[in-house]
């Protein structure tokens, strides 16, 4: 049935399938399960064969989830868990329990070196360790993956080492990561609900990762309407990525079925269902009728109507605390009885506390009967003063909605601040060289260029001659790698944000091939057009903001990049000048500031004056670069 990609073949949604001779597989996220007979031959089978490790979705928390295999004998996997609130992934320092061994409550189970700190794992119930997942000194394991498994009873230790539980081969086989654990939980969400082992053959296609840092993205149009056929090339709808809004084409001929995410539809998660489509017009209605809203919006309304039976449930259903959630409990004051506890047995974890906390939804400890009746008075005076200026200034204010890509322009920012040391280096250059160029070029040859086309072949240059300049930390080596290549990327400001498109081996370009060039770019960023090849990758940035009352500015490093350059405005100075006699008089010149911001790490004082140096020397001589 239809798969689609986009038109470019790098990000095409490739098939992907992982098969065994007794096991279930997949056709790509959300799309048609199928399963291998003894044969070999593929036949379709219901969503329910998709359960994997378990029979939902693994999650960060400090114990896995329990569940049961087809032995019935009841088991736990335990999860890599987030221990600190920027942790993505640990590395397992060290386990203090071997395969085994009996664990009790409180037990320190292996030592996990975070982003942060090396912590201890601990145990919160008891059984034995029956098999360790990820070895000592294993690096860089997602938050989430599985890390070991744990029974209750010492004779189910054999049933886990000869890997009959469920599907803990799988876990070892392929190892999930972060993303894998969030299009599981997507699937489960959107699929669960649904049952196809009736319907017609048809294909679930999902939200595509169009670009590598996209998880998420925006339906902006449907170009093929329910009902509508569908051919090889045909484009199905743009979506709005990270990077810019690209088109969604189908690979095989069908019909659209139904359309899961309309247009509009914001935040959709990578491999989440958007559309299925079936291939004989007559199957339209069945699969129409069993679609029959969108998981999307099924997602956002869960929590609106959930709230209130969750908060009256989890009365009273607290058997264990943790000593991490006892600490936080402590230290805020809260009332443990209202808090939701989605640990085993009914245990609280130190998640389900942050997680309290965050929403803002705390019920403080009872006080003392002295003491209740001030501290409610001054909290309800507190609380109507607070709503009655909530309501004064709802008006006051107008909500502005951010486009994909300037939520990953926020984000890349703010960690471009805080993980890079920012080295600022300033100079002053003589602008007149250039600008005497640029008017010679236009009187003498008709070719025009503008003052940044020109500054892009000065700073190629400079990079040509200081090839320690063309360079980017590799924090997996620790070390400096230098580029090949001279790759500059240029900022330009678009209705949807800040895009840099890339000019390719801009040292070897005459002025006038950097000028068609750049336009041809600017021109694609502010439609929104560029392919992902375009604005991906670039060795060196260039901001310009010389066109407004801008004299210097200190530009944020764009990673993987170890520079980005500052141009601001030419003004006219009157400095002093020796004339051919050899008597100084007064001169007016047009200075430009270049503020050039470096990655400490790649660039010291060495590095950065002889770049700043070269630049110099290329505008005071500017005709060299015509050679």
């Amino acid at each position: 049935m239809a798969l689609s990609r986009l038109r470019h073949p790098l990000l095409s949604h490739s098939l992907r399938i992982l098969s065994s001779s007794t096991r279930s597989i997949s056709r790509t996220p959300s799309s048609r399960i199928y399963s291998v007979g003894g044969n070999g031959n593929l036949r379709p089978t219901s969503w329910s064969g998709l359960t994997g490790v378990c029979d939902r979705p693994l999650k960060s928390k400090w114990i896995g989830v329990k569940f049961f295999s087809s032995s019935d004998f009841p088991h736990e996997v335990l999860s890599m868990p987030a221990l600190s609130p920027t942790m993505t992934q640990g590395n397992i320092a060290k386990w203090r329990k071997k395969e085994g061994d009996k664990i009790a409550v409180g037990d320190i189970l292996c030592e996990i070196e975070t982003d942060k700190a090396t912590l201890e794992f601990e145990s919160l119930e008891e059984g034995f360790l029956a098999k360790i997942l990820v070895p000592d000194g294993s690096k860089d394991v997602p938050v989430g993956q599985p890390i070991a498994i744990t029974v209750e009873e010492e004779s189910d230790i054999q049933n886990v080492s000869a890997a009959s539980v469920g599907g803990e081969s799988k876990v070892e086989e392929k190892k999930p990561t972060t993303q894998d654990v969030a299009d599981e939980e997507s699937k489960t969400e959107s699929t669960s609900t649904i049952d196809t082992s009736d319907l017609p053959p048809h294909e679930v296609l999902g939200m595509p990762a169009l670009s590598p840092t996209m998880n998420q993205g925006n339906i902006a149009k449907w170009n093929k309407k329910e009902g509508d056929k569908i051919e090889v090339g045909d484009i199905l709808c743009e979506i709005e990525t990270d990077k810019a809004t690209l088109e969604y084409e189908s690979l095989e001929e069908g019909y659209l079925a139904k359309i899961v995410a309309p247009e509009g539809t914001k935040e959709v998660a990578v491999g989440q269902p958007i559309a299925v489509t079936v291939e004989d017009a007559g199957d339209i209605e069945a699969v129409r009728n069993s679609f029959s809203s969108s998981p999307v919006n099924q997602k956002e309304k869960a929590p609106q109507s959930s709230t209130k039976s969750e908060v009256k449930t989890s009365k009273n259903n607290t058997a264990r605390i943790s000593p991490a959630a006892k600490l936080l409990i402590t230290e805020y004051g809260l009332d443990a009885s209202t808090l939701n506890a989605t640990g085993h047995h009914s245990t609280l974890l130190k998640s389900d506390v942050l997680s309290a906390i965050k929403s803002g939804k705390l019920s403080p400890k009872p006080a003392s009967s002295k003491a209740k009746a001030p501290p409610s008075q001054s909290h309800q005076a507190a609380a109507s003063e607070e709503s009655k200026s909530d309501l004064k200034q709802s008006d006051a204010y107008e909500d502005f909605p951010n486009s994909q890509i300037r939520k990953v322009i926020a984000k890349r920012l703010l960690e471009s601040k805080i993980n890079t040391p920012h080295l600022y280096l300033s100079s002053d250059v003589t602008l007149d060289p250039l600008l005497s160029l640029r008017k010679d070029l236009k009187e003498q040859y008709d070719v025009k260029v503008s003052v940044n086309d020109i500054i892009i072949k000065v700073v190629a240059a400079a990079l040509k001659n200081v090839p320690e300049a063309n360079a980017y930390w590799s924090d997996e080596k620790g070390e400096v790698i230098l580029r090949d290549s001279v790759d500059i990327s240029i900022a330009v400001a678009t209705e949807k944000g800040l895009m840099t498109p890339i000019l390719k081996n801009a040292d070897q370009k005459t002025i006038s091939a950097i000028s068609s060039e750049v336009k041809e770019l600017a021109a694609k960023a502010r439609a929104g057009k560029l392919k992902p090849q375009e604005f991906q990758g670039g060795t060196f940035s260039i901001s310009n903001l010389g066109m407004y009352p801008v004299d210097k500015f200190c530009a944020i490093i764009n990673p993987p990049q170890a520079c980005i350059l500052a141009v601001g405005r030419g003004n006219k100075v009157v400095e002093p000048v020796i004339d051919a006699d050899g008597i100084e008089k007064p001169s007016v010149a047009t200075k430009l500031n270049l503020t050039l911001s470096a990655d400490h790490r790649v660039f010291d004082g060495k590095v950065g004056g002889a770049f700043l140096s070269a630049l110099k020397s290329n505008f005071s001589d500017i005709k060299r670069l015509l050679l």
